[in-house]
């Protein structure tokens, strides 16, 4: 059985105790403690931990390969080359990749543009009872490559479902600001509403708070050892 993922505190919320019945019948030999334990690690990567405030705090982000063309200053211009230099001059441009961090609403919208332009290349339409949500795992689709553009990672794709299933429309071409804002702003409660529960069943160490804070401790732990090993 899938656990809905939800982008509203309230709904979440209230279906609650519906989605754990639906637990126990489909999971034998489990506990409320595994159940919350799997909503864990459906809403923990769209979080982080603030060290000001002592609390958890949204991170709904994604890092995605970027490959554009750089900025040649001199692009277009001939300067004076004897002719064995000119042999080996390439006049063709690099594009050059990086690592960017975007949010989850831009690679959400990022995807479905990829959806719709899959559509017009091909001159092709939707089967009959489809909708977008028959394409948000298409392979070819998903790892087209194009000249510049985000290139996205199949395999940190397959961890964003739930959410693509949950954002995108059905139809249509672009995505809703005022449903990702929602979520925003709700999975830090649903993340305490997870940690309250844990903490009621005595595996509080076991929560998204105890997990980021110790996680966000050890990077800043780390990067100081680094720096003292530079200094040295």
């Amino acid at each position: 059985m899938e656990i809905p993922f939800y982008l509203s505190f309230r709904e979440f919320e209230n279906d609650y105790y519906n989605n754990l019945e639906n637990w126990f019948e489909n999971n034998r030999n489990t506990n409320e403690t595994d159940f919350l334990l799997h909503l864990k690690e459906m809403y923990k990567p769209y979080l982080c931990y603030n060290f000001s405030k002592d609390r958890l705090q949204a991170d709904a982000v994604i890092e995605i390969n970027n490959c554009f063309f750089p900025y040649h200053e001199n692009f277009g211009i001939s300067f004076n080359m004897n002719h064995v230099n000119a042999k080996n001059f390439k006049t063709g441009i690099t594009n050059i990749s990086e690592i960017k961090s975007i949010t989850m609403m831009e690679y959400a919208q990022h995807i479905l543009d990829r959806i719709h332009q899959y559509f017009q290349k091909d001159k092709i339409s939707m089967k009959e009872n489809e909708t977008v949500l028959d394409y948000i795992n298409h392979y070819e689709l998903i790892t087209a490559k194009e000249k510049t553009g985000y290139y996205p990672n199949y395999d940190l794709h397959q961890e964003k479902l739930p959410f693509l299933k949950a954002f995108l429309p059905r139809f249509g071409s672009t995505v809703d600001m005022s449903l990702y804002r929602n979520f925003y702003f709700s999975v830090v409660r649903i993340a305490d509403f997870i940690d309250s529960k844990l903490n009621d069943v005595q595996a509080f160490d076991q929560s998204i708070y105890s997990e980021l804070k110790s996680e966000a401790m050890m990077k800043i732990h780390m990067r100081g050892h680094s720096f003292l090993t530079i200094c040295n």
